[in-house]
């Protein structure tokens, strides 16, 4: 047998496992079918046509899903990437950033869910001169946007922000009056006046919330935060009707519905934040001696 494999270039253990395959044994690599590049361009100008902001990736992530739903097989990124450039449906290339000249070394994301949040505000201009603010809670792990206030009007007042405080606890913990005990969770945000003011920081902690705020001029150290607002505004706001205050305000929830359910993010393997939840719930479920916490890896 030794003599054999080195004569043949090959190892021992796959020539014992070639011999071990029963006779009715077929290779399942030979009977898949891949589709032509006809067909998978024209799912990608299906999944891409609502959401011309997708990159190849995330254009790649949501045929994949839909693939998934019907048994049909995978395709590779690599061979989305090809497709769309024949097709000319690449995004051009973003413009290099100024690097800033203050270093940030620390990490703004966690292991976690539910062990670090942040939040930050943003502002949409309308076509009337109007213009709608809005801010949102966001897990640091799972990136779900939990809860979130908008309205008519510039500035960002404390009220909404504690009302939002209220609802991300009760969404994420049940209709409990704070987080369980024990549990350090802490809430990330700027030095804006509606989260370092005396009665938000004091609801944070009744709450069970570690109110905590990043150096002056740092928005790196929420660049999760900062980055959702990137992002949103991209992917959302600039494909909204923009006609009045009211008209915005509508579209809003289905906005970040859509996000916390379809959004493919590259930090979950392409999962939306909702889709991570869901398979590390299944799998806490299907190991009961595991953390009951929700891993981000």
């Amino acid at each position: 047998m030794k003599i054999v494999c080195r004569t043949m270039g090959m190892a021992r253990s796959h020539v014992r496992e070639l011999l071990a395959r029963d006779e009715a044994w077929t290779d399942g690599r030979r009977h898949r079918t891949p589709c032509g590049d006809a067909e998978l361009l024209a799912e990608l100008r299906q999944e891409i046509a609502e959401l011309p902001s997708y990159g190849y990736r995330r254009a790649c992530a949501l045929v994949n899903r839909q693939r998934a739903a019907k048994g049909a097989p995978r395709v590779n990124a690599k061979r989305v990437y090809r497709v769309m450039t024949g097709a000319g449906l690449l995004l051009p290339k973003a413009p290099r950033r100024r690097q800033s000249a203050r270093t940030h070394e620390g990490r703004v994301a966690v292991s976690r869910s539910d062990l670090r949040w942040c939040s930050d505000g943003l502002e949409i201009k309308c076509d009337s001169g109007q213009t709608v603010t809005a801010t949102f809670t966001k897990d640091c792990c799972d990136r779900e946007v939990m809860a979130w206030r908008a309205w008519e009007g510039k500035g960002l007042p404390g009220e909404p922000v504690r009302e939002m405080l209220i609802e991300a606890v009760e969404r994420r913990f049940g209709a409990v009056e704070a987080v369980p005990a024990g549990q350090e969770l802490e809430f990330l945000s700027d030095n804006g006046g509606a989260y370092i003011a005396a009665e938000t920081r004091a609801l944070a902690r009744t709450l069970g919330l570690k109110p905590i705020h990043t150096p002056v001029c740092s928005p790196q150290s929420n660049g999760i935060a900062e980055s959702f607002v990137n992002t949103f505004k991209r992917d959302y706001v600039a494909r909204m009707d923009l006609r009045d205050a009211r008209t915005v305000l509508a579209q809003l929830p289905a906005a970040f519905e859509h996000f916390n359910e379809m959004h493919p993010h590259s930090s979950l393997k392409m999962c939306s934040p909702r889709e991570f939840r869901r398979q590390q719930a299944a799998r806490v479920r299907l190991e009961p001696s595991v953390d009951q916490t929700l891993y981000c890896e």
